[in-house]
């Protein structure tokens, strides 16, 4: 019998051509033993390997093409971790508001409220916004508590791919307590409500025309008439506010929410607060207080 030894495949030389053409798909890596059918006692000779011709790039031009994929990577990659980057470091030099939305208390910046010191003053300017810098919405202000934070608003929701003309209602700040709720200033063009450029609130229709218009962004999902428990109308030196105080067991902003609204320029402002009946046992006097704190 052969010595099984004698079918070994020889080890390649250092031959690039070999190297390469040996890791083709179209080579076996372990080719089978050439069988024999001689019946001769001699020595077997090792098989011999057979490869295809093609135009297979030599191994220079592979390690060429390599560097250069890498290089293309390596050159995406890093462009991408510097638009990640300038991302987190933007929001750093801006002033103050842009930290309260990285979870930072509003009383380590916002004044306090001279009258009462037990809450801060928030009065929004250009640098809060998109739509306040593109002169969409006239600012605005509301107190609460120092302890407060403000939340980072998804670009989607804030109207900053929209404006100056946006269709639909965007929210512009929004503020949270994990113990006492939370509020936010959603703005509505008033284009949606009505034909009739720099309308009032009055001229829009009556409180319940406009909650049953504006309420699924006060519940954040839908609103039912039923919810509302009651509604008033309020007159701050030239500007009328309405005012509404609704149960909505099944909104998603909480099962508790107090709203107001008004109209100036081309947009309806409404300011939310909500809270959970934990929350709401605790913090219904501060949120009423917030409520009727805020005008534009």
């Amino acid at each position: 019998m052969p010595n099984p030894s004698h079918y070994l495949i020889p080890p390649f030389k250092n031959n690039t051509t070999e190297l390469i053409m040996a890791t083709t798909s179209t080579v076996p890596r372990f080719p089978s033993p050439i069988s024999s059918t001689s019946t001769s006692t001699s020595t077997p000779k090792p098989p011999q390997l057979h490869f295809k011709a093609h135009n297979a790039p030599s191994f220079s031009q592979q390690v060429s093409q390599n560097s250069l994929i890498l290089s293309l990577r390596r050159e995406v990659l890093l462009k991408g971790l510097a638009a990640a980057a300038a991302g987190a470091v933007l929001p750093l030099l801006k002033p103050p508001p842009s930290f309260a939305a990285k979870e930072v208390e509003v009383g380590s910046y916002l004044p306090t409220l001279p009258s009462d010191p037990s809450f801060v003053l928030f009065k929004a300017s250009p640098k809060d916004t998109p739509a306040l810098r593109a002169g969409n919405v006239q600012p605005y202000q509301f107190i609460l508590p120092p302890t407060w934070k403000q939340l980072r608003i998804a670009n989607i929701l804030s109207g900053n791919y929209c404006q100056p003309k946006c269709a639909e209602p965007w929210v512009e700040v929004k503020f949270e307590d994990e113990k006492q709720g939370k509020v936010q200033v959603v703005a509505s063009p008033l284009i949606r409500l009505t034909n009739k450029p720099n309308s009032s609130i009055e001229e829009i229709g009556s409180p319940e025309k406009l909650i049953a218009s504006l309420g699924p962004f006060v519940t954040g999902n839908s609103y039912d008439p039923d919810e509302l428990l009651e509604s008033s109308v309020e007159k701050l030196g030239d500007q009328t506010y309405y005012k509404y105080v609704l149960e909505t067991p099944f909104a998603l902003t909480g099962s508790h929410n107090l709203a107001k609204a008004t109209a100036k320029g081309n947009t309806v402002v409404l300011f939310v607060a909500s809270a959970n009946d934990k929350q709401w046992k605790e913090s219904e006097k501060t949120l009423k207080a917030m409520l009727d704190s805020f005008q534009v």
